[in-house]
């Protein structure tokens, strides 16, 4: 069932329930998007509330389970019934584990990490790029992060998954490059969300630290995604030290600085 357009540009956004993602939602709907919002909890609905206009853009919350495929599929039947285009897409959802890999994390959290940030990613973008390479427009946006620039002791599994979020994008970026689609890798640092509880990080130094305002955060990214940049490294002037001493600094120094500050008990 179609629905009918409303003359604006449709956004999808995921993990929109809060931190970066919602105010990434918040960013479209400002600049005259119509959006659909999508996370796992509850708070969806309290967000797509939030995001409403009187006489505004259209906010369409749905709440699915991202990590599961079926939850994917979901999403997608639901952006497919609006019977619109996807000018935009932001594919934020993610999650994190902090601990030790042997002994301090449990493996099904480790496997939720790897399905939400990375098949959940490949899977939407293989089922919702089709389109937009067909029309011959369209934009993505992938939150990446610093993470992805180096080894993760104890987040090992999270930042893996960002390096693989990071190298996906720059791909699909080269593979589209002539087809009118853009494709923009958002890398922001330490931000002020969700992220270290849910992760269970906040006795460590960088749960427990210094974090980017996410509004700042996701203005910088949706800048990029308009202007089609590549890449943006977003928060700080340390995050964008980080970043580019990131292609220079050995594996092994960047894995000790990051024990130091991602170690549990560290914060304190």
């Amino acid at each position: 069932m179609s629905t009918p357009t409303t003359g604006r540009p449709l956004a999808v956004v995921t993990g929109a329930s809060s931190g970066i993602g919602y105010e990434l939602a918040v960013q479209f709907v400002e600049h005259g998007f119509d959006v659909v919002v999508a996370a796992e909890d509850e708070g969806i609905g309290t967000a797509a509330q939030r995001l409403r206009r009187d006489n505004g853009p259209r906010v369409q919350p749905v709440r699915v389970d991202l990590a599961r495929p079926e939850g994917v599929e979901e999403l997608v039947a639901a952006v497919r019934a609006t019977g619109r285009a996807v000018d935009a897409l932001a594919l934020n959802a993610g999650r994190g584990a902090g601990g030790e890999f042997v002994g301090g994390t449990e493996l099904a959290d480790e496997l939720t990490v790897v399905d939400l940030n990375v098949r959940s990613t490949v899977h939407l973008a293989k089922l919702l790029l089709p389109g937009m390479v067909e029309r011959g427009a369209g934009r993505v946006l992938f939150t990446s992060s610093i993470a992805a620039t180096m080894p993760g002791p104890f987040q090992a599994v999270y930042n893996a998954s960002k390096s693989f979020v990071q190298s996906f994008a720059e791909a699909l970026r080269n593979e589209l490059k002539d087809t009118g689609v853009t494709v923009t890798s958002l890398m922001p640092g330490p931000t002020d969300t969700e992220f270290f509880d849910r992760a269970d990080m906040r006795d460590t130094r960088v749960g427990s630290g210094r974090k980017d305002d996410p509004r700042r955060v996701a203005e910088q990214g949706f800048a990029a995604l308009m202007r089609g940049d590549q890449t943006v490294t977003a928060g700080s002037l340390l995050n964008k030290v980080q970043t580019a001493a990131g292609k220079i600094v050995p594996d092994k120094l960047k894995s000790a600085q990051h024990r130091r500050m991602a170690e549990p008990g560290s914060g304190g």
